[in-house]
């Protein structure tokens, strides 16, 4: 018996509210502006236990635990005395947040460690009361939080949502009138299953989450700033991210190719091309400091680095200790040290730092034989040149020597060999015979390849300091390779380079410790953007700042199972996709509901799906696509569409660096777009397609006169319409409400009903009657009222 009630007490002592998921979120939008890491008035400190429950200056005890009343917390920010209440501007407290602080308080007021810097824990999913609505884990962990909370899970979507939702999730274009159909009619238990294998499948699931990864590494082809050169084959680098996601590539094998493809054992073109991550940062062509220029590359890769890779923002350290994380400056410069030794972005004299060859031994083989026999028949001509030219009498011969280019040299002197060096004259005129010979043959030879890539890497890199503020004209103590040291790993070992060994082996050693399971950021960081690209946001909205000033994650109990699920799946992104679009969470209605808007208004709890707009290349690529036109072409140099003269003349030099693309290349898909930093395409700009100088976690979904002005005057969807119309006329129909109902089952891959035909005649009649147009004119405009419509732009 005595037993029995232990259990009851601690059963009845578990803390119910808990500080990282319910707590820490209040304190921190509320009360750590004034009272937390980076100020502490009244020496409160209220992110810290031992200070929090500690005398204040004033005396006072904000935090008593076990006791809400005798804390001057719960006073300040119940008080309705305006000299006293806290916080003292802006909107108070809410009733039920001081509810959940009396309770922390009540239960201990217990603090706990942040939750990113923790190891992962290995959580089970939780029991539930709802029976057979859970298909998989993951709904267990979203429905104990919605039960937990007296909220109902949404039922489930219909057929035809689910078939848009999936295929915009999976390869950003529209299922057709067709596919929506054959999948509704499947009455099988597989059937959703089998589509989403067959769009995980599809080669345009690559071009979608391809682009995710791009905004992440801040891709473009240009080098930013006035001139903003093109950065030579960047292209490949977009070509080998759709490839890695098409392929399935295992998750720490792509961080460790993009991070070290140089340094593997046995490194291949595609590894090679991956470290073109290096190159893609903003390049300055004539800094005006360019010791500091150098500096500000490193930063670009620290910030990138930590973001992509590890959720943290370790260059907020560059010139101090972080005021937030436990980062110090020291940190900061002991993971810059990774990078050392790697040559700047640009070309020295004949070298080029960035762009390496990834020809086949075989290609690389038959030009340097060919080579080797140019070079040794032009040097024999030299000689003859040489021999013919010590003929000449003096004045003619420092006229000759005048020329610095041999070739030139040699065309002068070809008319007087046989005058100045007869027993040469028939090997001269032999020699250059061969000569031509080689030259032609050259057009044969098969093509050498390069890649943007890390070419010049030193094996001994020069050493690290700490710069003083930042600035890397003030040098300070010396440093050594380190991670940040509140993950508590041991110090990096860096093996001593094999004497036939190129590059130091530093970033090969930070690859495997960021591609390693016992990493407690790199899983959690990528399962969250998994989820964050199926969902509509991250289960930590801060996707790319796991830190204290991070949001805390809404369910950080499912956030580690699926991290650990994702390690044990041997890091596969696409299992881990299908089962989050298997689960009935995945599959809810995106519909309202009073309860749920009313207690969850952002859908923290995931009560419902989210729903959302387009992106910038859905928008774009469904146009095409709807009107027929859409260009399947995968992967190769990018193209160039038209872009007014009114956009090109905010360049410094107008048009320059823009090609012109035929008119099919141009119909290609958004992902091949040529990305000029100074020069983004105003279809992809409207819908808030990121700037490129960053890294971009999540992107903005604005809602502005620029969309509307581009979809409704913009010869780009005036032209994209106009296509529209003629796709619909093709089909033979003549008369127009069969047009109309043809275009609307193309836009919107469903049969027009009554009211579809009689809104449109209503429109086609009033174009006609008012503007004087003709019924293929009044038809263009209304298939241009189809893709402006909100059906066509958003998704539930």
């Amino acid at each position: 018996m005595a037993f029995v009630e232990t259990g009851r007490a601690q059963e009845e002592s578990k803390p119910t509210v808990k500080f990282n998921r319910d707590v820490k979120p209040i304190l921190a939008k509320k009360c750590f502006s004034c009272h937390g890491p980076a100020e502490q008035e009244g020496s409160l400190r209220l992110d810290e236990r031992d200070i929090a429950i500690g005398e204040a200056d004033s005396g006072e005890i904000a935090i008593v635990p076990g006791s809400p009343e005798e804390s001057e917390l719960i006073r300040r920010i119940a008080s309705h005395d305006e000299s006293e209440k806290m916080p003292p501007e802006g909107e108070g407290v809410k009733p039920e947040d001081i509810e959940i602080l009396k309770t922390w308080i009540k239960e201990g007021a217990q603090y706990q460690g942040h939750w990113a810097f923790e190891p992962l824990t290995d959580p089970v999913a939780p029991e539930v009361k709802l029976d057979g609505w859970a298909k998989n884990d993951i709904d267990k962990f979203i429905l104990a939080r919605l039960e937990e909370n007296g909220l109902q899970p949404n039922p489930q979507a219909s057929k035809r949502t689910l078939i848009r939702r999936a295929y915009y999730n999976l390869t950003g274009l529209p299922p057709t009138k067709e596919e929506i159909e054959a999948f509704e009619a499947d009455e099988s238990p597989e059937a959703w299953s089998k589509l989403v294998d067959k769009l995980l499948a599809s080669e345009h699931y690559g071009e979608k989450w391809g682009r995710h990864w791009l905004d992440l590494v801040r891709f473009a082809e240009t080098n930013s700033y006035e001139r903003d050169g093109v950065k030579p084959n960047a292209w490949k680098y977009r070509d080998y991210i759709i490839r890695a996601f098409n392929e399935n590539k295992p998750y720490d094998q792509f961080v460790i190719e993009q991070l070290a493809g140089d340094e593997i054992e046995n490194p291949t073109p595609e590894t090679i091309i991956a470290t073109g991550y290096y190159r893609l940062g903003v390049w300055d062509d004539e800094p005006a400091d360019p010791l500091l220029h150098i500096y500000d590359q490193y930063d670009d890769l620290v910030a990138t680095t930590g973001k992509a890779f590890l959720g943290i923002t370790v260059s907020c350290a560059r010139c101090h200790d972080h005021k937030i994380d436990p980062i110090t400056q020291a940190n900061y410069y002991e993971f810059l040290s990774f990078f050392r030794g790697m040559k700047p972005y640009g070309t020295r004299g004949d070298v080029s730092y960035s762009q390496r060859e990834i020809s086949s031994p075989e290609v690389i083989s038959a030009h340097e034989n060919d080579q080797k026999e140019l070079q040794a028949v032009e040097g024999r001509l030299n000689e003859i040149v040489a021999g013919a030219i010590k003929q000449l009498p003096e004045e003619e011969r420092k006229e000759i020597r005048k020329e610095r280019n041999r070739d030139r040299r040699r065309e002068q002197m070809d008319a007087r060999i046989a005058e100045l060096v007869p027993n040469d004259a028939s090997e001269y005129d032999a020699l250059k015979r061969e000569l031509a010979g080689i030259k032609d043959r050259e057009k044969y030879l098969p093509a050498r390849e390069f890649a943007m890539a890390i070419n010049k890497s030193d094996k001994v890199p020069p050493e690290t300091t700490i710069m003083m503020r930042g600035n890397p004209h003030v040098p300070g103590d010396v440093v050594e390779p380190g991670f940040p040291k509140f993950f508590h790993a041991e110090k990096p070992v860096i093996p001593t380079p094999a004497e036939d060994q190129a590059t130091s082996g530093r970033r090969l050693v930070l690859a495997k410790w960021i591609a390693s399971k016992d990493n407690m950021m790199t899983a959690r960081v990528m399962v969250n953007r998994i989820w964050q690209f199926q969902f509509g946001r991250g289960i930590v909205r801060s996707s790319s700042n796991f830190g204290q000033l991070g949001t805390p994650p809404t369910h950080p109990e499912l956030l580690d199972w699926l991290a650990n699920e994702f390690i044990e799946s041997g890091w596969d992104v696409k299992h881990l996709q299908k089962l989050m679009m298997t689960s009935a969470t995945y599959q809810m209605s995106s519909a309202g509901q009073e309860k749920g808007l009313a207690q969850d208004p952002g859908n923290d709890l995931m009560w419902r799906f989210n729903t959302r707009r387009l992106t910038a290349e859905e928008v774009r690529d469904s146009i095409l696509a709807v009107n027929g036109r859409l260009n399947d072409k995968m992967y190769g140099h990018g193209f160039y569409p038209k872009i007014s003269d009114e956009v090109m003349a905010g360049q410094s030099k107008p048009g320059d660096g823009w090609g012109n693309s035929s008119y099919e290349e141009q119909a290609r898909r958004a992902i091949y777009i040529h990305v000029k930093r100074s020069l983004l395409t105003p279809i992809l700009s409207s819908f808030d397609f990121p700037e490129t100088d960053a890294a971009c976690e999540e992107r903005f979904v604005t809602t502005q006169p620029a969309q509307a002005l581009g979809m409704i005057n913009g010869a780009f969807a005036n032209q994209q319409a106009e296509e529209l119309a003629r796709r619909v006329r093709e089909t033979g129909s003549k008369q127009l409400e069969d047009q109309v109902r043809q275009a609307v089952q193309f836009a919107l891959a469903r049969e027009a009903d009554e009211s579809d035909v009689k809104i449109a005649m209503s429109l086609i009649n009033d174009l006609k009657k008012d503007h004087g147009l003709d019924d293929n004119q009044a038809f263009d405009l209304y298939c241009l009222m189809l893709i402006n419509l909100n059906e066509f732009f958003f998704l539930d």
